[in-house]
């Protein structure tokens, strides 16, 4: 996106070192956008209206702005919750990062209070370690 971008820079912008400004500042406003928001990717279950989460809403969008893991056992106590469909109890969030940089996150929902324990989360957990290779 950012080089199909920078190739269509005008003539003006030719030179290698102006499209090279212009293609890290094109690069900069794409991390400050994904910085703001979270967009549903690949997706199995239950259909879902919120495709696009800002940081800090939900379980998802406080797992990135805490950067921490999320696993909360029941969500109708989460004031910012955002309901993917009435069935949920329960969600486990596990953040996929290389070092300090987050690269997306594996959510489950569980229909089951209480629904993921120690176990649960370190199996996923090391779902998402191996994730974070491959991306």
């Amino acid at each position: 996106m950012i080089v199909r971008a920078a190739r269509s820079l005008p003539a003006q912008l030719a030179h290698p070192r102006q499209r090279a400004q212009v293609v890290q500042h094109l690069a900069r406003e794409v991390e400050q956008r994904r910085a703001l928001e979270l967009q549903l990717e690949a997706h199995a279950g239950r259909d879902t209206d919120h495709t696009r989460i800002p940081v800090g809403k939900g379980v998802c969008g406080t797992a990135v702005a805490t950067k921490q893991d999320q696993n909360v056992p029941d969500v109708n106590a989460v004031g910012n919750y955002l309901a993917c469909n009435a069935f949920t109890k329960s969600e486990l969030v596990v953040l996929i990062r290389r070092g300090d940089h987050i690269l997306g996150q594996l959510d489950i929902d569980s229909d089951v209070p209480d629904g993921f324990g120690e176990r649960e989360h370190a199996d996923v957990k090391e779902i998402a370690d191996a994730l974070a290779v491959l991306l």
